[in-house]
């Protein structure tokens, strides 16, 4: 069979866009795991936070608000608090301005987070417009979305691509495909996806970002607790399923792989999140990571390729994914269409490939 749009790339882009695509066109998607959201999608700390970032990735996560806040169970109220220490005073006024988060009195933010040390926390600052994103959901309802004229294959890892008569022919695991458009959100992947496909690579680095899961601290009720950061974000840590999520929020240039946390970087983050609390660390339930994978001005690539125009990018999405992921594919499908995008002229000429050469 010969696809419209075959996507390599099982994570929350590649799903989005095949769910975007399928009333244009039948649409293929190939994941080369077992199941999908594998690698950065399945490891995200899947917040829904649109001031976060740069302003064009700022302008993907506020034109998916309607997505989120429409569904009515996508969003879970979760807040966001950053925290600082003696002589971080400057940072802490940038950061807060950054995210537009007003500063409040220490005993406000001790009431929210009662762990607080209060011999080291001098600064807070904390929103409610930050909410925990259903990410099995929405993986799931953007998948249904894609099988209504597509199909979704797994264990279907690309081994080789070539262009012929019109054509893209890919091989996989699950055999070869042909389809007039060839959509790399391959993640981590995406520079080794096209160097197969015969195209110029744009120069993205993955990035480990390791996190550990620890027992709810002093054994309190965690569920009503923001997302908290360190200036800077050297740190954070996120309420989960009772406990709580710590994470150093490094970002370490990776091969492509499927990554595992560093321990000395991880003993790092927690011993900075321990800093600004009263309750220690004294185990572990458990630690993984993620790629979390940029193109050289961190921000997201969406567009045809300028020399191979039916090579589609859909790329270095970087920890935003999940967050632009409503309206990022609606530019892809918007693109590939023809049609003219509701973002803004200036935006989507900053998130096309032509921008890096």
């Amino acid at each position: 069979m010969t696809y419209d749009f075959l996507i390599i790339g099982g994570g929350i882009a590649g799903v989005s866009a095949a769910a975007r695509l399928a009333p244009l066109g039948r649409v293929l998607v190939l994941e080369g795991e077992a199941h999908l959201a594998h690698h950065a999608s399945g490891r995200s700390a899947a917040l829904y936070e649109p001031n976060y970032g740069l302003r064009p990735v700022v302008e993907l996560s506020l034109a998916s608000s309607d997505h989120f806040h429409g569904a009515g169970d996508l969003l879970s109220p979760r807040g966001l608090m950053i925290l600082g220490k003696p002589g971080e005073d400057a940072a802490f006024a940038a950061d807060i301005a950054a995210m537009d988060l007003p500063r409040i009195e220490m005993d406000q933010a001790r009431a929210m987070v009662p762990i607080l040390n209060p011999e080291i926390v001098t600064m807070a600052a904390f929103g409610d417009h930050a909410w925990d994103i259903d990410t099995d959901l929405l993986i799931q309802r953007f998948a249904r979305e894609a099988k209504a004229n597509g199909d979704i294959l797994t264990n279907a890892r690309v081994t080789a691509i070539r262009r012929d008569g019109g054509l893209w022919h890919v091989t996989s695991g699950a055999g070869e495909h042909s389809a007039r458009v060839l959509i790399n959100a391959a993640g981590a992947w995406v520079d080794q996806i096209a160097t197969m496909a015969g195209v110029k690579p744009l120069g993205f680095t993955p990035n480990r970002r390791s996190m550990a899961r620890i027992p709810a601290p002093g054994g309190h009720d965690v569920s009503k607790w923001p997302m908290m950061f360190g200036v800077g974000e050297t740190w954070y840590a996120k309420p989960d399923a009772g406990a709580l999520i710590v994470s150093p929020a490094e970002e370490d240039p990776q091969e492509p792989h499927d990554a595992w946390a560093d321990d000395m970087v991880l003993a790092e983050g927690l011993a900075r999140y321990e800093e600004m609390v009263t309750e220690p660390v004294t185990r572990l339930i458990s630690n993984w990571a993620g790629l979390r994978t940029f193109a050289p001005d961190r921000v997201l690539v969406i567009g045809h390729d300028t020399a191979v125009p039916d090579f589609f990018w859909l790329a270095g999405q970087g920890g935003y994914g999940f967050q632009t992921s409503p309206a990022a594919s609606l530019l892809a499908a918007d693109l590939i269409a023809g049609r003219t995008p509701a973002l803004a002229a200036d935006v989507v000429a900053s998130l096309s490939p032509a921008r890096l050469g």
